[in-house]
């Protein structure tokens, strides 16, 4: 299971506070429109050479948990 609270930070000196994979400034908003627009793990990390597989699910774990939060009877 991917720990996303190791891999995703929220810097209020990068990118306004947006989460963000660790050491880098690519939100995990960004990422989720990748996969948005139907790229994979693999494309994605080709496209950002400094992003693993695991930080990209983290990103969706991160999304996930937000989601919940907002709406924790739903689960």
């Amino acid at each position: 299971m991917v720990n996303d609270s190791e891999r995703v930070v929220c810097d209020p000196n990068v990118l306004g506070g947006k989460p963000t994979v660790r050491g880098t400034r690519i939100s995990v908003e960004h990422v989720l429109g990748m996969i948005a627009e139907g790229m994979g793990e693999d494309a994605i990390c080709k496209s950002y050479p400094r992003l693993s597989r695991e930080d990209v699910r983290a990103c969706v774990a991160y999304a996930m948990g937000v989601v919940k939060q907002a709406h924790p009877s739903a689960a």
